[in-house]
C-alpha cells in the first residue's frame, strides 16, 4: 500500500498523559465518532474537485471484501438529539423518488464491485421504516442479486416503536425479504424528557405491541437502543429506561451516549457532568449483567445470546476487522483501505445535490480524503473501541504492523496505568489462530474518553489538546477544569 504523505500536524508526537487529559476534558467529543473536526485535521488530505471521483473509483476497485450501508434520510420528525443526515419536512414526500435514486447509485457501484464478497448490510437513517415496505424489499432484492453474499451475511434494519406497533405487515415484509435483525429506538422512557427531545410520539404505549409485531414477524435478533447522558436525565429515570428495555426481552440492548455535537440542543452539553455519565454507565452494567445481558468493559452493546457480539454483521466486521464499507445514499460515508469519502448532501442535508449527480450519471461524491497510515490506523482503533477492545491480529493483518509498533508510547501508557490489558477476544471473529485483543479494563472503560484519545492521529490529538471545550465540564466533582498535570488523580 502506498500511503498519502503525512501533514505537518501528523508528524508531531504528543505526551500520552497530556493526550489522555485532553480527551477527558473534551469528553463530549472524544469518542468513537472519528475523526474530530475532519474539515480541519483532514484538510491536507482532501482530494481536488477534479480528481475526487477518479480517486474514489480507483480505491473502490481495489476492494475484494466489504460491508454495505444504505442511508434512508427520512423521519416523521427530527428528534432534538439527532446529529445525522435527515432531510427537512418539506422533502418527506420524496421518499419514492429517493429510493429510485438509491437504486441508480447501487447500479453505478455494481460496475465497480459487482459479484464481489459482501459480508453485511445495514439499512439505517433517519428512519428507514418510514418509507413504504415494498420499496425496502425491492432494494434488498437488488443488493442480494448484485453481490456475493457470504456465509454469515446478514441484513439489519432500524425502526421506531410507533411504526413497528402500527404496521405489523411491514414487519412481516421485512422478514420475508431476507432481513433478519431489527433494531428499535426506545432511547428514553421519561415522559417529560421525551417531550423535551421531540420524541413524545414514541412513548411507552407503543413498546409491547411493537415488540409483539416484531417477534410474530419471525425476528430472532431484536435489538433495543437506549440513550444516556442527557441534561436533566436522573439516575432514577435512567434505571426505569433500562428496566423497561429488559421487560421487552430483546436479544440485545445497545447504549448510546448523547453526543450533542451538531444537534438542536448542543448548548445543553455544559449541564452534563462526566461523573453523572459514569454513574449511568455503571448502573447499566450492573443491572444488565444481572439480567443476563453481557458485554466486556467499554462495549456499547449487551448481548443475551452466547458468543454473539450483539451488533449487525455489517458493524461487527467494521469494528473487529476494520473492513471497508460502501455507503449509499444522501451524505453516506464510504471507507476503502486508504480513503474515506462523503456523499453529496452531507453538508446541506438536501436531496437536490445528491439527485443532480446521479441524474448526470456521476458518483454522488461530495468529498474524498486520501489518508495516510496514521489516520487509517486511528480510524480502525477508534471504531474498534466501540467493542471496548482492539483485535491485535486484525490490526496486524490490515496494516502489516503491530498495534504496539503503531502506538509504542500509547500502549505502554495504557498498560502501565491499568487502562488496558491483553485478553482473549470474546466477540465472535477469529483471525487465523489469533484471538488476542488489547482491551479496556474497568478503569479504562470509566475513563473511556481519555483512553480512546491515545489512539487518535497526532493532528486530532493536537486539536484536543488545544481545545478548551465550551461544552465540557470537569470529570471531577468540583466543576473545575482539569489540568494535564492532574491526570494521576483521575487514574488513581
Amino acid at each position: 500500500m502506498i500511503w498519502s504523505d503525512l501533514s505537518e500536524s501528523d508528524r508531531t508526537k504528543h505526551d500520552p498523559a497530556e493526550v489522555f487529559a485532553a480527551g477527558e476534558r473534551n469528553h463530549h467529543i472524544s469518542n468513537t465518532a472519528y475523526p474530530i473536526a475532519h474539515r480541519i485535521v483532514w484538510k491536507p488530505y482532501r482530494s481536488d474537485e477534479h480528481e475526487k471521483r477518479k480517486l474514489q473509483t480507483a480505491a473502490i476497485e481495489r476492494i475484494q471484501d466489504f460491508a454495505l450501508y444504505s442511508h434512508i434520510p427520512f423521519c416523521e420528525t427530527r428528534c432534538y438529539f439527532c446529529e445525522y443526515t435527515v432531510v427537512s419536512r418539506d422533502e418527506l414526500q420524496r421518499s419514492s423518488e429517493y429510493m429510485e435514486l438509491l437504486s441508480r447509485e447501487l447500479k453505478m457501484y455494481t460496475a465497480l464491485l459487482g459479484g464481489r464478497r459482501l459480508h453485511g448490510f445495514d439499512i439505517g437513517g433517519g428512519t428507514p421504516s418510514f418509507v413504504e415496505g415494498k420499496l425496502i424489499a425491492r432494494h434488498v432484492e437488488e443488493v442480494m442479486k448484485r453481490f456475493d453474499c457470504q456465509s454469515g451475511f446478514e441484513i439489519s434494519i432500524e425502526t421506531t416503536p410507533r411504526i413497528a406497533a402500527a404496521d405489523p405487515d411491514k414487519m412481516r415484509l421485512y422478514h420475508d425479504c431476507g432481513i433478519r435483525r431489527i433494531s428499535m429506538g426506545i432511547q428514553v422512557v421519561q415522559p417529560d424528557l421525551l417531550r423535551a427531545l421531540g420524541r413524545d410520539s414514541n412513548g411507552l404505549e407503543h413498546h409491547f405491541r411493537a415488540r409483539d409485531n416484531i417477534r410474530r414477524a419471525g425476528f430472532e435478533k431484536f435489538n433495543v437502543d437506549l440513550m444516556y447522558g442527557f441534561a436533566g436525565q436522573s439516575l432514577l429515570s435512567w434505571e426505569e429506561t433500562l428496566r423497561q428495555a429488559i421487560r421487552l426481552n430483546p436479544d440485545f440492548i445497545t447504549l448510546y451516549r448523547m453526543r450533542y455535537k451538531l444537534t438542536r440542543i448542543s448548548s445543553q452539553a455544559a449541564n452534563v457532568r462526566l461523573d453523572d455519565v459514569r454513574d449511568q454507565l455503571s448502573l447499566a452494567a450492573e443491572i444488565l449483567t444481572r439480567e443476563g445481558y453481557l458485554a466486556n468493559p467499554g462495549k456499547n452493546t449487551y448481548s443475551k445470546i452466547s458468543n454473539h457480539a450483539g451488533t449487525s454483521a455489517y458493524l461487527t466486521r467494521r469494528v473487529i476487522l476494520g473492513m471497508p464499507y460502501l455507503g449509499l445514499g444522501l451524505g453516506a460515508q464510504t471507507m476503502t483501505n486508504s480513503t474515506i469519502s462523503y456523499n453529496d448532501g452531507s453538508a446541506g442535508k438536501k436531496i437536490h445535490p445528491y439527485a443532480r449527480s446521479i441524474q448526470n450519471g456521476s458518483l454522488p461524491v461530495q468529498d474524498v480524503y486520501d489518508l495516510p497510515l496514521a489516520q487509517m490506523t486511528a480510524k480502525m482503533a477508534a471504531v474498534s473501541l466501540y467493542f471496548g477492545e482492539i483485535n491485535t491480529a486484525a490490526f496486524l493483518e490490515k496494516f502489516g504492523l503491530t498495534l504496539e509498533e503503531a502506538y509504542p508510547d500509547e500502549t505502554k501508557f495504557a498498560l502501565a496505568e491499568n487502562l488496558m490489558h491483553y485478553t482473549e477476544s470474546g466477540n465472535g471473529i477469529e483471525i487465523g489462530a489469533q484471538k488476542n485483543s488489547l482491551a479496556l479494563t474497568k478503569k479504562g472503560a470509566s475513563h473511556f474518553n481519555g483512553t480512546i484519545a491515545l489512539f487518535f492521529a497526532p493532528s486530532v490529538k493536537e486539536y484536543l489538546i488545544g481545545k478548551q471545550d465550551e461544552n465540557s465540564v470537569s470529570p471531577g466533582s468540583t466543576g473545575e477544569s482539569l489540568r494535564e498535570t492532574e491526570y494521576e488523580c483521575i487514574l488513581r
